[in-house]
């Protein structure tokens, strides 16, 4: 493809993720999978062109709040190729001249930019993507609903936070010790030409010094390693499933911590992946079989479903990662800060606390229920703890300084307090949060 077809696919797939997942009316759906979509129905596109192709158009994406406001300052409404225009002049600081000359109205290219457009350019050329009079939520690249939870989270560290979550997410692995150990398997990834060096917290953990499609590799396709963030793998390490206990995964999703705590379980006693979607249990059962997990089975909840009462009281172990804002992953999903709305928040608080309620009710006296988001606002952690713990005084917190040390003895811990709490600028994780209540015997 010619340098100008490249931004007209890249306009093109714009409008796709515009329609899909930003508009007032979308279905807004992830932009990952919109994007997937669009490549696969234009398979002309090779694979240089595709990542050329795709850096321009996460790279609007990711700086979307900023341009919005650029272009609206200017007194104009962002579209597609507004969005492109002023990605060219403010992120990639190209001359205006070379960036209105790759709208070359060629049989592949994008069409001349027109009168409105032109000036557009001209009023943006020179300018810089961060600008002095820009107000707080663009000026850190967050939207405003997030503002308040983020500044009583980070305080004063709120700018340096915010700048790591626009950030590259590193890619993490975990060892599956059904199988092998940290040592060996970052033996047989290497082996493939694969450096992986141990993380600091995880001790299953590898860390890539860069992102490689690894689930190709041999390692991989043996079950030797999964993909999992080493903050998702400090939560499995809490939950602290041990060989011949009962334990369920009530938010399984694709089962990451049903595959850790499996192994943790060493294979012994009874893992049930839980989850309201059949298509991810589906997927579940893929993962648990090339893990080499023998200990789990999967259930769907149904409305109805009387499952969860039959087995109530009768659990070592309920772990709920529950649904969320997602706000700690926001550098690997850049399109979620545009997607998710604070009406988004507030019926999501709603329903991890009717979950926590129900979860709650599996714990056997003297068991343990742990709480799990990878959201970094207080609204969805620390506060829905306290609400919680005050409508029921059968559980009390297991302090994260107490849990620790017993865990990984001799090793730092990552972060001081009550709970588990990790974000990219602390820790290098995606952010997490993680509270472990023990049931009164």
């Amino acid at each position: 493809m010619t340098p100008s077809g490249r931004v007209a696919a890249a306009i093109a797939l714009l409008v796709e993720l515009e329609a899909q997942c930003f508009a007032p009316d979308a279905r807004r759906r992830p932009a990952d999978a919109v994007a997937s979509d669009f490549f696969r129905a234009r398979r002309f596109i090779g694979g240089g062109d595709r990542r050329a192709v795709s850096e321009l158009g996460w790279g609007v994406v990711r700086q979307r709040l900023r341009l919005d406001w650029h272009i609206a300052r200017i007194g104009l409404v962002p579209t597609p190729r507004l969005l492109v225009i002023a990605y060219l002049l403010l992120v990639e600081r190209r001359p205006r001249q070379e960036a209105e000359a790759l709208f070359d109205d060629t049989h592949f290219g994008p069409a001349a930019l027109d009168a409105v457009e032109r000036r557009a350019a001209a009023a943006l050329a020179g300018r810089a993507l961060v600008d002095p009079a820009m107000p707080e939520g663009p000026r850190l690249n967050l939207p405003d609903w997030v503002l308040p939870g983020f500044a009583t989270r980070f305080g004063a560290r709120l700018a340096e936070e915010a700048a790591a979550l626009e950030g590259e997410a590193p890619l993490d692995l975990r060892a599956n010790l059904l199988k092998t150990d940290l040592a060996a398997a970052a033996v047989a990834l290497a082996a493939e030409g694969i450096e992986a060096q141990a993380t600091p917290f995880s001790p299953w953990g590898l860390r890539l010094p860069s992102r490689r499609p690894v689930t190709g590799a041999k390692a991989y396709r043996d079950g030797l390693v999964e993909v999992q963030d080493e903050g998702s793998q400090l939560i499995a390490l809490l939950a602290d499933a041990r060989p011949g206990m009962r334990v369920a995964d009530y938010c399984a999703g694709a089962a990451g911590k049903t595959l850790a705590m499996a192994a943790t379980m060493g294979n012994r006693g009874k893992i049930t992946a839980c989850d309201t979607s059949a298509v991810r249990l589906e997927g579940a059962g893929k993962r648990l079989r090339r893990a080499g997990v023998d200990n789990a089975e999967r259930h769907l909840l149904e409305p109805g479903d009387r499952w969860a009462k039959r087995r109530g009281g009768t659990f070592d172990r309920v772990l709920v990662d529950a649904p969320c804002t997602g706000t700690g992953t926001w550098r690997r999903n850049p399109d979620a800060r545009l997607r998710t709305r604070i009406e988004d928040l507030q019926e999501l608080t709603a329903v991890q606390h009717d979950i926590l309620r129900r979860a709650a009710e599996l714990v056997r006296p003297g068991g343990r229920l742990i709480y799990a988001t990878c959201s970094l606002l207080p609204q969805e952690n620390e506060e829905q703890m306290a609400r919680f713990l005050a409508l029921d005084a059968r559980f009390a917190p297991v302090p994260f300084d107490r849990l620790w040390p017993a865990l990984r003895p001799g090793v730092p811990a990552p972060c001081e307090g009550p709970w588990l709490a990790l974000s990219p600028a602390a820790q290098g994780t995606d952010g997490f949060f993680c509270a472990v209540l023990e049931r009164a015997s």
